[in-house]
């Protein structure tokens, strides 16, 4: 989740070209979201009586955390292993990605997330009859509030959960990717970071921070789960911006 080096006049760019980048982002939040939804819903909580497989709340959150931190491993030095459009418009209000850029990496990161959640679906089609109809039925792992979101949190309480949460997710990229560095390789740290935030923010609004994340699965859920979707643009996007503009500030300091 580092920006790409930017090219210069003076010498021959080794920026990675813009369709290259974006379908690093394509493919990055295509396992992002195949991989924790599969995990949520799939494994979380598997159909057996003694439940021998689940994974749990904890092994959601370490799911999309070692995602991250692989995306950020095998795509930063491509496209910058954003995954997320959130992440994007950060990196950009803080002066380190462009913003010709941000809309083609956003439509790139929700094509790739549609398309991981789709191929879930196909996958969990071939499973025992009414799988599938039983993982849409209980809400595709999507992202909600009121009646749902997993614990019944208000919208209020949810928007102000996905602010806080974002804006820390994204300063903590900001920090680990910046000049100076991080004791601890990036992708650990940025993966850490959001298991810790997913364990706080699953009984709240099955955490999104991420609105390509939450559009790939609301637009398979349903009318009532795609309504809800402009909490999980508006809310992350702006916890990204307050991180990106502070970043600035101190920067400029």
């Amino acid at each position: 989740m580092t920006e790409a080096p930017p090219a210069t006049s003076a010498a021959p760019s080794t920026t990675p070209s813009l369709p290259l980048r974006l379908a690093a982002e394509t493919g990055g939040t295509f396992l992002l979201v195949f991989a924790l939804v599969g995990a949520a819903s799939c494994t979380a909580v598997f159909p057996d009586e003694q439940n021998t497989v689940g994974v749990g709340l904890l092994g959601v959150a370490l799911t999309l955390g070692l995602t991250v931190m692989i995306a950020a491993s095998a795509l930063g030095p491509v496209s910058g292993g954003h995954c997320n459009p959130a992440v994007t418009v950060g990196l950009a209000v803080a002066g380190r990605h462009r913003w010709a850029d941000v809309l083609p990496y956003a439509l790139a990161q929700v094509v790739g997330g549609t398309l991981g959640a789709g191929a879930l679906l196909l996958v969990a089609s071939q499973g025992q009859p009414g799988f599938r109809s039983g993982v849409l039925d209980g809400g595709f792992a999507s992202n909600g509030f009121g009646e749902h979101s997993p614990g019944g949190f208000s919208l209020l309480g949810v928007a102000v959960a996905e602010t806080l949460a974002t804006a820390i997710f994204v300063g903590v990229i900001l920090r680990v990717t910046g000049r100076d560095g991080s004791p601890v390789p990036a992708p650990v740290a940025i993966g850490g970071t959001l298991t810790i935030l997913l364990l706080t923010l699953i009984p709240v609004s099955n955490a999104s921070l991420n609105p390509a994340r939450s559009f790939a699965t609301a637009v398979f859920a349903g009318p009532e789960w795609l309504a809800q979707w402009w909490v999980f643009l508006v809310f992350p996007v702006f916890g990204a911006v307050l991180a990106g503009a502070a970043a600035r500030v101190l920067r400029r300091r």
